[in-house]
């Protein structure tokens, strides 16, 4: 079979899709990836194809701000999300992308939620293709918006939106709203933390060894890592635990200040290889750290910053594995959040429950073998 993803030009779009894309290509399937040409080292050292399509995340950014209307494209706003992933990237993306996907020849397509151009590429080509969710369903109030700004660009296209054939799901039952049912074409797909290409994917948690003070992972991901945000909460959570701090794709430890020196800071590094021996993660939910982190059984503090963090951040608090910090709260509320969870067993036992709920979800392979099967 040949199968083919699509994705915004973001880490975190990205990396969630990567356990399906390397169970299909372990099982001998041709895997190519349509997104921006930054990627080609991560999937060169994955052995998957990349077919370079469209422009980087600041273009198309600065493109949502114009069409939005808007001076400043980083504050957030429904109209520029809807125009980002709606709008801009189908428009400086989708003719580039039809044509790679027409030479490729696509069998199957799969394309992560917030994503346009897959399922458009999809419509052209007349192929059948699944939805990769991130995290808990995303209500239909925001995927509204979505919809319409894409069935302009469709429309012009002479296609429309499809329904994906299926939607599959990596966020456990428990962390679903209360009012959730079960999307067409469900297919359940236990989520995995981002590991490298030669790290083999760790069974459960490692424990923290037996330090004389708790040890927390500050994770605010690839693009919400700013020193200025980041440094009053450093500070406040330092006198209550040892701090392994991630540094995003471009700050260094330099940008935080001095006084640091007790304080871990790390680059880029799969997650997979951070959450080992961690007690607490505090983030900013982004659903692939959320569901990585719940993976290992680990409590967390939820400081969402936008986009889909503050679904994340309810299905934390709501499922008590953890605690939620809304803004404008400050980092003492963060603070104190996180010395609330590592005192309080309860959100523990919670995150081991949903751990042992996610283990009990089909693995990629097996999720692969069953797509192979539906596409025939």
């Amino acid at each position: 079979m040949r199968i083919l993803f699509s994705s915004t030009p973001q880490h975190g779009h990205l990396l969630p899709q990567l356990p399906l894309a390397r169970a299909f290509r372990d099982r001998g399937d041709e895997v190519s990836v349509i997104t921006s040409a930054s990627f080609g080292p991560l999937f060169a050292a994955e052995s998957i194809t990349l077919l370079p399509v469209g422009p980087e995340i600041p273009v198309l950014l600065a493109e949502a701000a114009r069409l939005a209307g808007v001076d400043d494209p980083t504050v957030p706003d429904p109209a520029v999300a809807a125009e980002l992933f709606a709008g801009a990237r189908i428009d400086l993306t989708a003719d580039a992308a039809i044509a790679a996907a027409r030479e490729f020849g696509p069998d199957l397509i799969v394309a992560e939620a917030t994503d346009y151009v897959g399922p458009l590429v999809a419509a052209a080509l007349d192929v059948p293709y699944a939805k990769l969710a991130f995290g808990p369903l995303i209500p239909a109030q925001f995927t509204n918006v979505f919809d319409a700004v894409a069935e302009r660009r469709y429309q012009q296209r002479g296609l429309t939106v499809p329904r994906p054939d299926w939607y599959l799901d990596p966020c456990p039952e428990a962390l679903q709203g209360p009012d959730w049912q079960a999307p067409h074409g469900r297919l359940p797909l236990r989520p995995e933390p981002h590991r490298g290409p030669e790290t083999p994917q760790a069974p459960g948690a490692v424990p923290a060894g037996g330090g004389t003070r708790p040890k927390a992972l500050l994770s605010f991901g690839t693009h919400f890592a700013e020193p200025g945000v980041l440094r009053p909460v450093i500070d406040t959570l330092s006198t209550r635990a040892d701090l392994v701090v991630t540094l995003g794709l471009t700050a260094t430890a330099a940008d935080y200040g001095d006084g640091l020196d007790q304080v871990e800071f790390v680059g880029f590094t799969p997650l997979a290889e951070l959450l080992d021996g961690i007690d607490l993660v505090v983030t900013h939910g982004g659903a692939g750290t959320t569901l990585a982190t719940l993976s290992r059984g680990l409590p967390m503090v939820v400081v969402p910053q936008g986009a889909d963090q503050f679904l994340q951040a309810g299905a934390v608090a709501a499922s008590r594995t953890g605690v939620a910090v809304m803004p404008p709260a400050g980092p003492e509320a963060v603070a104190e959040a996180a010395a609330a969870v590592l005192d309080t067993e309860e959100y523990r036992t919670n995150a081991q429950r949903v751990a042992k709920e996610i283990a009990a979800m089909p693995a990629p392979h097996e999720v692969a073998d069953t797509l192979a099967g539906l596409v025939g």
